[in-house]
């Protein structure tokens, strides 16, 4: 797949399909649909940034790009996605074959533009929202990863803070005598707008607009009322870490037979509320500190009674979580609001039960948030990955805001949607197909926050009914597509990035070996995740398993090589060889199996899935093995149960879980101290060489992963063989000496016969 990661490293794109089938029917029977993984503002080395404006097509407005047809003579060129012919403008009057534009490269399908003429001179604004309703322990850890988070704040950053429990309680930053705030009652069901600017004495010197909207200074709105509230970093740190240092447990008493009174909705809206007014259309995050259940206001999740549990994944099959639907529609009219105002909200839920992330979702995902997930606000996979939204330098999430992205492509090809950190902006037309998956129906889409990491998974359709179109323009084989990002850089400025891309389509009867040299089974079983994940959240009756089984079963028997009905024969090329094994792993995943993990956890895992890149989104599917023994230096080791040996160290990388395995020998010499004894330095360095790389991935993934260093039969051993493929468990006959899995689940080898059998048929 060597050739794939080099056009991901050019353009940031992975596609299913990179040779495509040129009909409907064709591209029906090819099972996968035709989908890109797109990274929208990767960082590449040497990306160009061209200091002026794009020059668009007159017709479909596309950028111009190495794939245009230009006229040197007559200074025109033609539009590869409408064949529009346009003319240059009289800048560009020296061109010529040896004196191109940057854009017209051909090796420079992505490039950057950055208009000088608009250079935004607004801060990013955080406006941290703290829940109050947690235990003095836990209230210590998270003031002190706070304190922390605010000294690495950029100094022009504007801040703001709001702490809630039972009531919410909005503080005046810009009031540095006496500490200041402005409370709301939790059980508020629908505050609006203007309420909040009344309460919060927005129009005490000056009165409210008789017309129009009150937001930011613009319409209407005096910055000194603004900055009583939002504060540049640097004036207000001192105020801030003394409200901090105040804070405690929310006073308000709780029953022993009663969960405490947590207003999280509430304070949202009022979050949201303030920041619309205040700082409408510029880089705002709300940064939501989430320590255990919502059970007040519109988006509560359970109710006071300790009696009543929270919603499990079978109250939710049952359809009897009474308050679910209610929390989600609230945070789906939140979600709306906040994608209007151009604002971000990020969670951080720590807690040892649920707080409500599955409800959250839709409001973290559509404004394309980030979302952490730990047992204590003390736990390194929190404490970390806060540390980590504020860093700068190599390891930098490079947080963008304001992004508008949009696509354009050619006229036999179709967009059914984007499955990712997204918002539909409704721009409906041509390019739209009528199946929609994701947020579809548009061919633009809003994304409120993103960094360099955040991935898209475009859905495509092919609408091509035959090929005996006589048209010239539409016989050349090539599929084109062009990306557009237009976002705030994080230096302030705007850009446009745009990425336009050829694929070249195949059809009849000899094209099956041109489809196979053209698949990728990475970004294919990414978006087949995606896709499953998303099918199994809006279809009730939907069942994964026998989807992925249908769909593997009938790509086997449309790609494979076989004599029918003899599964000996049967064989893959090996383009699709790993694809079977990928499959087998994603219906064991967190992602298709929910038993076991609650809802929050659920919705956690599809909401990094749905955000991240290839390689990474592979890794959560398929975890990465490596051994390391006296013997060899680390090398890569089967997901299996027979990589397990008493005298080996393993490394699992899971994604969310970094595992150090040390085999039954290795951990008795480590109890035994060896590793300090100076004659036995060997031994040393091979305790050390897994905990070394496992560091190494930690340091730059977000969020960061938990470290798990454990022993064989020990009771932390678990996290590792629940990823293995049991290929031999209790009731096997295994060779003495190996380990075995306690499970009824089925091995890889089994699995495949089974696929070979009904792949012939």
């Amino acid at each position: 797949m060597a050739e794939f990661v080099e056009l991901e490293a050019q353009d940031g794109v992975r596609m299913s399909w990179n040779v495509i089938a040129g009909t409907k029917q064709e591209a029906a029977n090819c099972v996968i649909p035709v989908s890109a993984i797109y990274t929208p503002i990767k960082s590449f080395p040497n990306l160009p940034v061209l200091p002026y404006s794009p020059l668009r097509c007159r017709m479909c407005r596309s950028v111009l790009n190495p794939f245009a047809i230009v006229d040197f003579a007559a200074k025109i060129w033609t539009c590869p996605f409408c064949f529009h012919r346009n003319h240059f403008p009289p800048h560009y009057s020296s061109i010529s074959d040896d004196n191109l534009p940057a854009e017209l490269f051909p090796h420079y399908t992505t490039i950057e533009y950055q208009e000088n003429n608009f250079s935004s001179s607004s801060s990013s604004v955080f406006l941290f929202v703290i829940d109050t309703c947690i235990i003095e322990e836990e209230m210590g850890f998270l003031k002190s990863a706070l304190s922390q988070a605010i000294d690495l704040l950029p100094d022009n950053s504007l801040v703001g803070l709001i702490t809630y429990g039972t009531l919410v309680h909005v503080h005046e930053l810009g009031f540095s005598q006496i500490p200041k705030t402005y409370v709301f009652k939790g059980s508020s069901k629908d505050l609006s707008k203007d309420q909040i600017l009344d309460h919060l004495g927005f129009f005490l010197k000056k009165p409210r607009p008789a017309v129009g909207v009150v937001a930011g200074p613009k319409d209407g709105l005096s910055s000194d009322s603004i900055s009583r509230f939002l504060l540049p970093a640097s004036d207000c740190a001192f105020t801030l870490n003394s409200i901090l240092e105040e804070l405690h447990k929310d006073p308000w008493p709780v029953a022993s037979d009663q969960r405490a009174t947590r207003c999280t909705s509430t304070a949202l809206s009022v979050a949201a509320s303030l920041l619309g007014a205040c700082v409408p259309g510029s880089g705002a995050r709300i940064l939501t500190f989430v320590g255990g259940p919502s059970t007040e206001g519109a988006g509560a999740i359970v109710s006071k009674n300790l009696s009543e549990p929270i919603r499990s994944h079978k109250d939710l099959d049952k359809d009897s979580a009474p308050h679910y639907h209610k929390a989600v529609k609230y945070y789906e009219g939140l979600a709306k609001q906040l994608v209007h105002q151009g604002h971000v909200l990020d969670l951080f839920a720590c807690a040892l039960d649920q707080v409500g992330v599955a409800e959250l979702k839709v409001a973290v995902e559509r404004t394309g948030g980030l979302v952490v997930l730990a047992e204590s606000f003390g736990h390194s996979v929190f404490k970390d990955s806060l540390r980590h939204v504020f860093l700068s330098g190599d390891n930098e999430l490079g947080l963008a805001s304001n992004g508008i992205f949009e696509i354009n492509c050619s006229k036999d090809i179709k967009i059914q949607g984007i499955i990712g950190p997204c918002a539909s902006l409704e721009k409906k037309g041509p390019l739209c197909s009528d199946t929609v998956v994701g947020q579809g129906n548009t061919s633009a889409w809003k994304m409120c926050g993103l960094d360099k990491a955040t991935s898209l998974c475009l859905i495509f359709e092919i609408v091509k009914k035959e090929t005996s179109d006589s048209n010239i323009q539409s016989s050349s084989n090539q599929f084109y597509f062009q990306f557009l990002t237009y976002y705030q850089h994080s230096s302030g400025d705007m850009r446009l990035r745009v990425t336009t891309l050829s694929r070249r389509w195949v059809t009849g009867p000899g094209s099956i070996q041109d489809l196979i040299a053209g698949f990728d089974q990475e970004a294919a079983v990414v978006a087949i995740a995606r896709l499953v994940s998303f099918r199994m959240e809006i279809e009730a009756e939907f069942d994964p398993i026998r989807w992925l089984d249908k769909a593997l079963i009938n790509l086997c028997s449309w790609f494979g090589d076989y004599q029918k009905d003899s599964p000996a024969s049967f064989s893959l090329s090996p383009r699709f060889s790993i694809f079977p094994q990928f499959m087998f792993h994603l219906r064991r995943s967190q992602f298709v199996q929910v038993f076991n993990n609650s809802p929050d956890e659920t919705a956690y895992y599809r909401m990094i899935l749905n955000r991240e890149n290839v390689a990474n989104s592979v890794v959560m599917i398929q975890p990465s093995l490596i051994s390391y023994s006296f013997h060899s230096g680390p090398e890569p080791a089967l997901l299996d149960v027979s990589a397990i040996a008493a005298d080996r160290i393993l490394l699992l990388d899971s994604y969310f879980t970094v595992v150090v395995f040390h085999g039954a020998t290795v951990a008795q010499w480590r109890k035994a101290g060896y590793h300090n004894q100076p004659e036995h330095q060997a031994f040393a360095q091979l305790l050390q060489a897994p905990c070394g790389d496992a560091e190494a991935i930690i340091k730059e993934r977000f969020p960061v992963p938990r470290l798990v260093i454990c022993d064989q039969h020990g009771s932390q051993a678990r996290f590792l063989l629940a990823k293995l493929n049991p290929s031999a468990t209790y009731n096997s006959d295994t060779p003495p000496g190996g380990d075995i899995l306690f499970t009824d689940d089925v091995s890889f080898e089994v699995f495949f016969d089974h696929l070979q059998r009904l792949a012939v048929q």
